[in-house]
């Protein structure tokens, strides 16, 4: 079996409407990956300073089967009316083998430091650890989150910051579980994480497994009505999606929110922040922190 590659070069708003309609139409959704300048660089590293800006590609994969001609025109159609609003190159379409299509994209993902402790690592690369540095072993597959766009960076960064021993952590969307995998790895005793694409959420419990933390973390496929946890029961709560989702999430995620619990919101486009700050404020969190590279912005609100 066969897979169309349909990819996209773009950035801020236009790669956000990109991965919404690549979430709608493409098999496991849109992939973002965000290529440095010098695309043979074995290393990367991030901080506290943004790095070099890059070229977000947005990805998606059609399967080639009785329904690709119909998938493929809804996606040029898709497209091409994303184009009369915003600026970007036309779609490159790309055929791999079903076997294939995994290592396409690795030689784009490199090792990275994140943070003082956080090194991602993917699982075909060979890296030897440094004192005191958590490593992540990490097999994103089609799902979003190998650490490459400012919006996980953002989160990684943040999860550093205000993570305690001890704390229980939900990662709401949670992709490739590389937050929750993270998180737990930063100290975090109980981790929840949920994606309602079932393809991520098998992705994630194979991460968490290459972890072996599937004491610690544990995986669902659902959305956060669907799972019906327990309220005030989460010290700490993630949230990188989109903007527009993360306004709708926020009056359940407060619920969720124990008294001096923070919520970690990232994905946001910088036009966006807006809503995402009128929606903290009327479920009653206030904000405690900001941080902005380029178009995208991470907020943490505080109950």
């Amino acid at each position: 079996m066969n897979l169309l590659e349909v990819s996209v070069n773009a950035d801020g708003e236009a790669a956000e409407a990109i991965s919404e309609l690549f979430n709608r139409l493409g098999r496991g959704g849109a992939i973002l990956e965000e290529r440095p300048a010098a695309d043979s660089a074995p290393e990367s590293s991030w901080a506290d300073d943004p790095p070099e800006p890059r070229a977000i590609v947005v990805k998606t994969y059609l399967l080639a089967d009785e329904h690709i001609d119909a998938n493929r025109r809804a996606i040029e159609e898709g497209l091409w009316h994303l184009r009369q609003l915003y600026p970007f190159p036309a779609a490159q379409f790309r055929e791999l083998r079903e076997d294939d299509w995994a290592n396409a994209w690795k030689s784009f993902h490199p090792v990275q430091h994140v943070g003082a402790r956080v090194v991602l690592k993917p699982t075909w690369r060979e890296y030897q650890p440094q004192p005191g540095e958590l490593v992540v072993e990490l097999d994103p597959g089609m799902a979003f989150g190998t650490g490459q766009h400012p919006s996980t960076r953002f989160c990684l960064l943040a999860l550093e910051r205000h993570i305690r021993p001890g704390m229980s952590v939900l990662d709401v969307g949670t992709g490739s579980g590389i937050l929750a995998i993270a998180a737990a790895k930063l100290g975090a005793s109980a981790v929840f994480a949920f994606d309602d694409d079932p393809l991520a959420a098998q992705i994630a419990r194979e991460n968490v497994a290459l972890n072996r933390l599937g004491e610690r973390v544990r995986l669902a496929a659902g959305t956060l009505d669907a799972l019906n946890l327990e309220p005030e029961a989460w010290d700490l709560i993630l949230i990188n999606i989109l903007a527009p989702v993360i306004v709708a999430l926020l009056p359940r995620a407060r619920l969720l929110l124990r008294p001096g619990g923070q919520v970690i919101l990232s994905g946001i486009i910088a036009t966006q922040e807006s809503d995402v700050l009128d929606a903290l404020r009327a479920v009653g969190l206030t904000l405690v922190e900001r941080q902005q590279e380029g178009d995208w912005v991470l907020l943490v609100g505080g109950r």
